[in-house]
């Protein structure tokens, strides 16, 4: 059992820590983090892409057993692990990652976003499909008096996103950065690239597991970021996609 007043304390004093001013001088290499989950697993999917030319450089996943339930607010508890996991296998360290989820988007300003990029020490930028908490005026999220994130109008006929400092990055360069990397999908390319990966990764798995044996862990491979194939180890099953459960 979740003892959430203990962790809401936790939540408050990381949120102190959190930086919301640039720590970067350029961005060459960003990630897009995005979140699949099945009956009983998450899989986490990381892309590595070129900010410049938008081409792949490196993809990695893993898979682990769903131990926390998702409840609002503290989604950072659920997925960090798996993400912790998944960004140790990067040959290629971006300089900025773009997480499924919320950043300062949040009740206590600490989002998924925003943890995770204190746990690693980078520069992050969360994005969510639905606003978590807050008020909006215009395309404006307010927390109090505190602006906390931007709604997006990415694509004609489709539903906003919502996107909030994580860590480490200021309001300007968030919105800018997201802003160059919409190129005609909803979501913001590094993630498109994730969510794609996430969602074949989770076939492969399926299919590996159809037979309700072990999967072969030789049938599953992902680019090590050399241009040759890597081995991945992880083993699981099937069902949802989702870019994550924003918060």
């Amino acid at each position: 059992m979740l003892d959430l007043k203990k962790l809401k304390e936790e939540q408050l004093k990381l949120a102190k820590k959190i930086v919301l001013t640039d720590s970067f001088e350029t961005i060459k290499k960003i990630a897009g983090v995005d979140y699949i989950y099945t009956d009983k697993d998450i899989i986490c999917a990381i892309v590595v892409i070129d900010y410049k030319t938008l081409q792949i450089i490196e993809s990695k996943y893993s898979a682990e057993p769903m131990s926390i339930p998702y409840i609002p607010g503290f989604l950072s508890y659920r997925i960090a692990p798996v993400t912790l996991k998944t960004i140790e296998k990067l040959v290629n360290r971006p300089d900025l990652l773009m997480i499924a989820g919320n950043g300062i988007m949040h009740p206590r300003q600490i989002g998924a976003a925003s943890a995770i990029g204190l746990f690693i020490d980078l520069p992050t930028i969360g994005i969510a499909k639905k606003r978590l908490c807050g008020e909006e005026k215009g395309d404006t999220v307010y927390l109090g008096k505190d602006v906390i994130g931007k709604k997006l109008e990415t694509r004609d006929k489709a539903k906003p996103i919502y996107v909030s400092q994580g860590h480490k990055i200021s309001l300007t360069s968030t919105i800018e950065i997201t802003k160059n990397m919409l190129k005609g999908h909803k979501l913001p390319e590094p993630l498109y690239f994730a969510h794609r990966y996430g969602n074949k990764i989770k076939s492969k798995l399926k299919e590996g597991n159809g037979n309700g044996s072990k999967k072969d862990n030789n049938s599953l491979k992902e680019d090590n970021g050399n241009g040759s194939k890597a081995e991945n180890s992880d083993s699981n099953k099937n069902k949802n996609s989702t870019l994550a459960n924003n918060s």
